[in-house]
């Protein structure tokens, strides 16, 4: 760690320039503000001097490419790391107390005189908080509390997983201060998931976290969990003429926890019909065989979101391979394939009783017009709510943004990029 004093002197001599370019940082006059605003809100809210020794680190949103709700049930993903990010100056504070304020957002603090999950903190950032810092703990780590000033581009309910980029900023800080840089990637990951698998009670899988932590593009298998394969995935998406777009539908996904855990349960439901706890274990072709009495044991709900899991399951690799090669056209039918699946068999695009407000149907259908036939869009991340993605054309790109926030909202569209760097420390 270094002084603050210290830091704002190397940021203003251009020495965090190159760390800041590294985090496709594309305007660095706006990165320096940032950076120059986090180290002020740091002081300002903790009442830090210059000589207080500190860290910055980041940890990045991600976006799902392909394997869309097949991480919980040990299957294959395709995610990125996005050029969106939360970015923290952190420190310890001699205390048991861990204090994070997140800039906008109420000043959460949590003691760790007990590291059990809390009921009360449920489906909050204390949650988040208290179970990171307990998986530290429990492999070993003297974890004391610390101070985090924190800013967000990753906002709740944008699809991009500001959940999981909490976690893994989190974690990262933690490796740093206390676990002496010797968590990796993957374990920060898992980490993550465990905070919010029990902290904070929503059933997630883990590509949101490994995503993040990792960085790049990521093909993902979760055969084994506890040690999942990874593959780095070269990608080049303006090299072959495309932009990624993320589509904020106006929906939030504000009290749809049981909708989400109903993907996962229902699943489980078909796995278990066979005497196996996930759908990776079970072959699909027993669920065909099965399905009369499949359809009278779980309903047909269920079965249909367990055939979009052996489908989407299979596009990952296509998908991940098509990318490598260049090849836009296979990728691109192959994206509209796993947008179909969702709205058809996984049916995550509109929560059940939704008739007058359908904005994931809506975003999608203004897409899709948008493309003209060109291009790829599908929805994203969890669903119900939130986002979509779009594969757009570099040429069709800005009559795809103007028809696009016409209909749903100036600002609505977002053009990102892959992010070559995962959870990281920018400055020691």
């Amino acid at each position: 760690m270094q002084e603050l004093g210290a830091v704002r002197n190397a940021l203003n001599a251009g020495e965090l320039d190159g760390p800041l370019k590294g985090l496709l940082c594309h305007d660095l006059t706006a990165g320096r503000k940032r950076v120059a605003d986090l180290l002020d809100g740091f002081q300002k809210t903790f009442g830090a001097g210059e000589n207080t020794p500190v860290t910055l680190c980041s940890a990045p949103g991600r976006t799902e490419i392909c394997g869309n709700h097949t991480d919980h049930q040990h299957g294959r993903v395709l995610a990125g790391a996005v050029d969106l990010d939360f970015l923290a100056c952190a420190a310890p504070n001699g205390t048991n107390t861990i204090r994070f304020q997140s800039e906008g957002w109420p000043l959460v603090e949590v003691n760790l005189d007990t590291l059990e999950p809390k009921e009360e903190e449920k489906e909050s950032t204390a949650s988040l908080v208290r179970g990171m810092a307990a998986q530290a703990a429990q492999r070993g780590y003297p974890v004391s509390g610390f101070d985090v000033y924190a800013t967000s581009e990753v906002l709740p309910g944008s699809g991009l997983s500001s959940s999981a980029a909490c976690e893994v900023l989190l974690g990262v800080i933690e490796n740093h201060l206390f676990c002496r840089d010797e968590l990796d990637p993957v374990t920060i990951a898992q980490m993550g998931q465990k905070a919010e698998n029990i902290y904070f009670g929503k059933p997630s899988g883990l590509m949101d976290q490994t995503a993040s932590s990792v960085g790049g593009a990521v093909a993902i298998d979760f055969a084994d969990p506890a040690a999942p394969v990874v593959r780095t995935v070269a990608v080049d998406l303006a090299g072959l003429g495309y932009a990624l777009c993320i589509i904020d539908s106006g929906a939030s996904h504000a009290d749809l926890t049981a909708e989400y855990a109903a993907v996962p349960q229902e699943m489980g439901a078909v796995a278990a019909y066979f005497g196996k706890q996930v759908l990776r274990e079970v072959e699909e072709d027993q669920v065909i065989q099965a399905l009369p009495q499949l359809r009278k044991a779980v309903g047909d709900r269920a079965v249909l979101r367990a055939l979009h899991f052996f489908a989407d399951d299979k596009r990952v690799k296509l998908e991940a391979d098509a990318l490598e090669q260049g090849d836009m056209d296979t990728f691109l039918e192959v994206v509209k394939q796993s947008g179909r699946s969702s709205w058809d068999l996984l049916q995550n695009i509109t929560p059940i009783g939704a008739v007058k407000e359908q904005a994931m149907a809506v975003a999608l259908t203004v897409a899709e017009r948008a493309l003209s036939g060109r291009g790829a869009c599908r929805v994203h991340g969890g669903g119900f709510a939130g986002t979509i993605q779009a594969f757009v054309p570099l040429d069709l790109l800005e009559s795809f943004r103007k028809q696009v926030e016409a209909c749903l909202g100036e600002g609505s569209c977002h053009v990102l990029s892959i992010r070559p760097v995962g959870g990281t420390v920018l400055w020691p």
